[in-house]
């Protein structure tokens, strides 16, 4: 069985970055988004990761992201805060103190799910983390480590398997509608796109 390749060209990660890389606070601080040399040298392959066009990475502080690293779609990466404390007006805080920011790194074979948000307060999201679809990440989990849900939480550990065990995962029995919905699959005329 063949399967599509997860990775992108050099041209659709460059696509991908010139859509998603921000920086909403340049005036203040104009960060970078660094690629080490080892997301460029996989065999067979441009690149090693996948990063949404329909992510958000905010620049205003600089991010780090690692080989075989995977951002899912309507992620955001924040490396600002605003100013929250005292009772003046927020907005003329911003004015006069601008925001505060600070860098992100993120390691390798990191996994951000869709819909996540990494908010400010977080620094590094190291080697093996995942980070599960909708989670609100608010502090630093530890390596090989998954988190998920609001705030974000661990809730497992990444733990090695087998090529047998991978596979068997890999090849589980899928739920089919074929099969669920019996004669109706046959007979109901379904409207499908």
């Amino acid at each position: 069985m063949e399967f599509e390749a997860a990775t992108q060209t050099r041209k659709e990660l460059a696509d991908a970055l010139e859509q998603c890389v921000r920086r909403p606070h340049g005036n203040v601080h104009h960060g970078r988004l660094y690629l080490p040399p080892e997301c460029f040298a996989a065999p067979g392959k441009e690149t090693n990761l996948c990063i949404s066009r329909f992510s958000i990475l905010d620049c205003t502080g600089s991010i780090h992201i690692g080989p075989w690293c995977m951002i899912g779609a309507r992620s955001r990466i924040y490396t600002h805060d605003h100013l929250h404390q005292g009772r003046r007006p927020l907005l003329a805080q911003q004015e006069e103190y601008g925001v505060v920011w600070q860098d992100k790194y993120i390691g390798r074979d990191v996994w951000i799910h869709e819909n996540v948000l990494v908010l400010y307060q977080v620094t590094e999201i190291p080697d093996g983390a995942v980070i599960g679809a909708g989670a609100v990440l608010t502090r630093n989990p530890g390596p090989y480590e998954i988190w998920a849900g609001v705030p974000a939480r661990k809730i497992k550990d990444r733990g090695d398997l087998t090529p047998d065990q991978i596979r068997k995962l890999a090849f589980r029995q899928h739920f089919s509608l074929k099969e669920y919905l019996k004669e109706s699959w046959e007979t109901t005329p379904f409207t499908t796109y």
